[in-house]
């Protein structure tokens, strides 16, 4: 089964540039797990509403333009749920949780701290509540597969510029505490079992037409509980594909 998973920084725009049907067109994915979609089903055209051999589903913020995450799937899963106990994951429309009948996806666009840090606390409030909701699904026996924009680097070696941003919301000591955490509770970070060297990133500043100078952040992740890790085949990133600030990454799993 072959995952990927994208934040195309609003899905609308990603399509007027003729860049979504062909990725799908080329990777034939099996899942295809969107972030940032800053829409709602019904401000869709209906040929990136209804995909031919997909089953589509979207979260949406209240707020027209925001967030918002989306899965198209081959495989129908078995249930789909948008809404959780807390509020905090419940807001605006980051998370998308499918079952499958031997894992549980969850494609989740994690909040940004802010400008000025401003939502920090909002944002290790929402990590700390989707940890939890993970944690009780695997106490149940069942795998997770994690992915999307989490945005946090984890360690030096994820960013160009871990110095500069010390005190920058993404490479915040909390932030990254949250990633060792999760790392401590069994999950495994999929990247980093076949690719250790640097300059592997997934996001770069548009403004600054950073990614021509490869001046990036890894903070999009494919996370596994650890009972999964023999079943990855592989897990990359496609800084080839063009149409965002991020690029897309893939995950390859026998399950």
């Amino acid at each position: 089964m072959n995952i990927f998973s994208w934040n195309v920084n609003g899905l609308r725009a990603v399509h007027r540039k003729e860049l979504l049907l062909p990725f799908i067109q080329q990777q034939n994915p099996d899942i295809l797990c969107l972030q940032e979609t800053k829409s709602h089903p019904e401000q869709l055209p209906e040929e990136i509403l209804n995909i031919e051999n997909y089953h589509s589903y979207f979260a949406s913020a209240e707020k027209k333009g925001y967030s918002g995450t989306a899965i198209y799937t081959k495989e129908k899963p078995e249930e789909v749920t948008t809404t959780f106990e807390s509020d905090v994951l419940n807001h605006e429309g980051r998370i998308i949780e499918a079952h499958y009948k031997n894992f549980i996806l969850l494609n989740v666009y994690f909040p940004n701290g802010g400008a000025g840090n401003k939502r920090v606390e909002f944002k290790i409030d929402f990590y700390s509540k989707f940890l939890n909701r993970i944690d009780n699904l695997k106490k149940q026996g069942k795998n997770i597969i994690f992915t999307g924009d989490v945005n946090t680097a984890h360690q030096e070696i994820d960013l160009a510029r871990p110095k500069e941003n010390q005190k920058n919301t993404g490479f915040l000591p909390e932030e990254r505490a949250w990633i060792d955490e999760v790392i401590e509770h069994g999950y495994i970070d999929t990247f980093r079992m076949f690719n250790k060297d640097p300059d592997q990133y997934t996001y770069w500043d548009m403004k600054t037409r950073a990614r021509d100078r490869n001046v990036g952040w890894r903070i999009d992740y494919f996370f596994v509980n650890e009972e999964v890790r023999e079943k990855i085949k592989s897990a990359t990133i496609l800084p080839e594909v063009l149409g965002s600030d991020h690029c897309p990454i893939a995950l390859e799993i026998e399950i």
